[in-house]
């Protein structure tokens, strides 16, 4: 059985309430000794425990995916704005995926296929069908032989004869000899991980579909092994020429056999979950877009950490590391942070548009360190109902050539909506962008 639910949402046992889904007994019992734990261990938080109306429940944060239990059951969660779409769920999950498109070591998902199968399907039996594609991608170019070392006991002399070990198997068997030798084999790493693969998407995947392509592919490896230890053979894997094809549905494979997505997830070792930090996607669904927006003598930096906050003893300390950094002729033109949050353009006051002022700061110090206090820093929003257009400037009144922007992203058009070209402090940060005046 799958659920799908939103980040931040909660989770009860037993009949669902308001904002709140219902999952059994048992599933709510896992996921709570799950919670405590990870905070014992001090791993990344993709649930806490709380209490909400005097009910235990369990909060979902910013991590997004599917979550499995040792039982199968599936927790399907999606981004916090797919909420205020019409169609939530199946919406939620093509941004998803467009997101972690962008997201180093998910490049190869087919995003137009898996957005129009997300439609029809929930997010894990999605992974399970890119990962089924690739394999039968990568068997149109054939499976790959290579040269695997053995040692055995023989009835010839083959290879190298391993002297003391012969001696010790052979002292009264003078017609046997204890040797190293290669075999030219298709019993190889990475053969042997992707039927392990294929193996666990037969019995973990609920689509019919999947599972009758699944089998159809293990034909292919019926007279390769499964992998006995998965982390060994990953481990052994070479770069090979030759070997292009393999890349994604390895890399699916590592995914499906270990779950090592960009935080571990629930229970690595009992029930594979995959999730992912919505922070991280957002910052690399921007990046990836922004650069065809700057003008073509600007590039674009991502993740840049070349300067640090103080100095002490003579020791720096505490690297500051800007999402983005903006250059032109290897000067500083712009900084920017994004932030996987909803602000509000027309919120009450004092509410300060829903802004973290620790955001705010750091924003600050960004401009100091990377700007010497000139020019432009950004924050980068996602776009919604409530902010669909760029705020008036923040100016700092103890650096007044210094000017912060709050800008919205367009998940839809994939572009960062400008700011009208209407004084000097527009046209200087406009400069770096292809088009000036609002995206649309």
């Amino acid at each position: 059985m799958t659920i799908t639910v939103f980040e931040y949402q909660h989770l009860v046992a037993g009949p669902g309430a308001a904002d709140a889904a219902g999952v059994p007994a048992e599933v709510f019992d896992w996921l709570e000794r799950e919670c405590l734990r990870i905070s014992e261990a001090d791993d990344v938080a993709w649930a806490k425990p709380r209490l909400r109306n005097g009910r235990r429940s369990i909060q979902m944060t910013n991590s997004v995916g599917v979550i499995r239990t040792p039982d199968g059951f599936q927790i399907e969660v999606l981004p916090k704005i797919g909420k205020f779409a019409t169609d939530k769920g199946a919406s939620a999950r093509a941004l998803l995926l467009d997101m972690l498109a962008c997201l180093r070591g998910f490049r190869h998902i087919q995003t137009e296929r898996a957005a129009l199968a997300a439609r029809r399907m929930p997010l894990f039996e999605v992974f399970i069908a890119e990962f089924l594609e690739s394999v039968r991608r990568a068997l149109q170019r054939g499976l790959r032989s290579g040269y695997d070392p053995l040692e055995d006991n023989l009835a010839a002399l083959r290879g190298k004869l391993l002297l003391s070990e012969n001696l010790k198997q052979n002292l009264v068997r003078p017609d046997r000899f204890f040797v190293a030798f290669d075999e030219f084999t298709q019993n190889r790493p990475e053969n042997r991980l992707i039927h392990s693969a294929l193996a666990a998407a037969v019995v973990q995947t609920q689509s019919a579909a999947n599972q009758r392509l699944a089998r159809e592919l293990r034909f292919a490896f019926a007279e390769i092994p499964v992998s006995i230890d998965a982390d060994r053979d990953f481990g052994t894997v070479l770069r090979q020429r030759g070997m292009d094809h393999y890349e994604e549905p390895l890399a699916w494979a590592r995914l499906l056999l270990t779950g090592h997505s960009p935080i571990t997830g629930a229970g690595a070792n009992t029930a594979p979950s995959l999730l992912f930090p919505m922070e991280a996607l957002f910052e690399a669904f921007v990046s990836k877009h922004l650069r065809k927006q700057l003008a073509p003598d600007h590039q674009l930096k991502a993740q840049y950490s070349a300067r640090h906050l103080l100095q002490h003893a003579g020791k720096r300390m505490f690297r500051m590391r800007p999402d983005l950094l903006v250059t032109k002729s290897k000067m500083n033109v712009l900084v920017a942070d994004t932030k996987w949050k909803l602000i509000k353009a027309n919120a009450e006051p004092g509410a300060k548009y829903w802004l973290s002022q620790s955001d705010l700061y750091q924003m600050h110090a960004y401009g100091h360190s990377f700007m010497d206090a000139k020019g432009d820093v950004i924050l980068v929003f996602p776009e919604t109902d409530d902010f669909s257009a760029p705020l008036a400037p923040f100016l700092f009144p103890d650096r007044p050539e210094l000017t912060l922007w709050v800008l919205p992203f367009s998940l839809r058009t994939k572009r960062i909506i400008l700011p009208d070209a209407n004084d000097a402090r527009h046209d200087r940060m406009l400069k770096a962008f292809i088009s000036l005046g609002a995206s649309a």
